[in-house]
């Protein structure tokens, strides 16, 4: 990969939850396109692997062990990232997910609530408090991608933690875009359906009903990683320089059936 001019030439890339799933899929894809990748994950075996996997193809990655529900782990995961690479030019909230524990808001246990809300909520808000803190000393713009759901988007039934969480995360998209576009930093959300990782199934394995309602509303079928991750480069390249304040449905037609 070395002397190839990607998309991403010359940008550092800086993913939550870039281990496995969605995240990994990006962070691969964002390096082939020329981008040096910060692995900002929790599990240090996931995230070492996902660099070697960048370093084997040809592509730079560094791994820094982050906690998104943690204010002092991001904090020191961005100034280790800036430390090392000097920059961050795109800002990638990927972390984040639901659990078979969610369901209908009068059985919903409290603390499934408040876990949903600190990962999936709380972590794009600090990630992005320390993030956008970084882009702005840059002083040369950026790309935010937070992670929303098109369960924020449509109602869905036996999700309200996650929906709760994912609405969050659509609206403070939009203000945070409002924000800081006079510092040419871009805010914009991706709100895939049902993404076939291997988490999401390992979840179908525990709630086959959560296909049963969701999957036979994705008109085109149900969404692969490389999909959302397509979407996230585009997000991140200089060719949407001119989008902010969006939430984009990756769902296979679910919001619109």
């Amino acid at each position: 990969m070395s002397g190839v001019q990607g998309r991403l030439a010359g940008k550092v890339a800086y993913i939550t939850g870039a281990g496995s799933g969605i995240g990994r899929a990006a962070a691969r894809l964002f390096a082939r396109e020329g981008a040096r990748i910060v692995v900002a994950e929790f599990g240090d075996s996931a995230g070492r692997s996902c660099v070697e996997a960048i370093q084997a193809a040809g592509g730079q990655a560094i791994y820094i062990h982050t906690d998104v529900t943690s204010e002092d782990s991001v904090r020191a995961s961005i100034d280790a990232a800036m430390a090392q690479c000097g920059r961050i030019d795109v800002l990638y909230n990927n972390a984040g997910g639901s659990s078979a524990l969610d369901a209908q808001v009068t059985d919903c246990p409290v603390e499934e609530f408040w876990r949903a809300i600190r990962l999936d909520l709380f972590g794009t808000w600090v990630t992005c408090k320390y993030g956008i803190a970084a882009m702005l000393k840059g002083g040369a713009g950026g790309s935010v991608i937070n992670s929303s759901s098109v369960f924020a988007l449509v109602g869905t039934r036996g999700k309200d933690a996650y929906t709760a969480a994912k609405g969050g995360i659509s609206a403070i998209t939009r203000s945070m875009a409002a924000e800081y576009a006079p510092q040419r930093i871009r805010v914009n959300a991706l709100a895939p359906a049902i993404t076939l990782t291997e988490r999401v199934k390992g979840l179908l394995q525990v709630q086959p009903d959560l296909l049963a309602k969701t999957g036979e509303r994705q008109l085109l079928g149900l969404t692969q990683p490389e999909e959302v991750a397509a979407m996230a480069l585009w997000l991140a390249t200089d060719e949407s320089k001119t989008v902010t304040g969006q939430v984009i449905a990756i769902d296979g037609g679910m919001s619109a059936s």
